[in-house]
């Protein structure tokens, strides 16, 4: 039984549609924003590594970077060691959208704790903060214990 009835899903569900809504002005969507977090996490991929990291087919990944270089969010360089292939990196207008995107939810999660007292509060980060770090290890060695429970 899920104590959590996956409530931290939920809640990052309604922020997520608070910063789909306020970033529409920017022209990007969420599988845009998506691809560009790609990139701006490993400077120099290729499209191919996007392809399997994304689990997107070769020809939507192409459309896509194609439209994010258009709108001035990628750009393309050649790899040194083979004229064929080309890497990809975020524009300093990428970190931008992070930066825009990183100030929605602030402001959301800001306005969601405001009703906790500073001790509420507090606690409340304090277990947050131990559960991130434990999923970030978990996620690092590759989910080994979450795959072994769902076997």
């Amino acid at each position: 039984m899920d104590a959590t009835e996956r409530k931290i899903t939920k809640i990052a569900r309604e922020v997520n549609k608070l910063t789909v809504r306020c970033m529409r002005e920017t022209g990007i969507g969420t599988g845009e924003f998506d691809l560009i977090h790609t990139v701006r996490h490993q400077p120099g991929i290729s499209q191919k590594d996007i392809c399997q990291k994304l689990n997107m087919d070769k020809g939507a990944v192409a459309r896509r970077v194609a439209r994010l270089e258009q709108k001035g969010y990628l750009v393309r360089r050649q790899n040194p060691q083979d004229g064929r292939s080309q890497y990809l990196y975020a524009t300093e207008k990428a970190e931008e959208l992070r930066n825009s995107k990183a100030a929605i939810e602030t402001v959301f999660y800001e306005w969601l704790l405001k009703d906790l007292s500073s001790q509420e509060c507090a606690a409340f980060v304090e277990l947050l903060d131990r559960l991130y770090l434990r999923s970030k290890k978990e996620s690092r060695a590759g989910f080994p214990n979450v795959l072994q429970q769902l076997k």
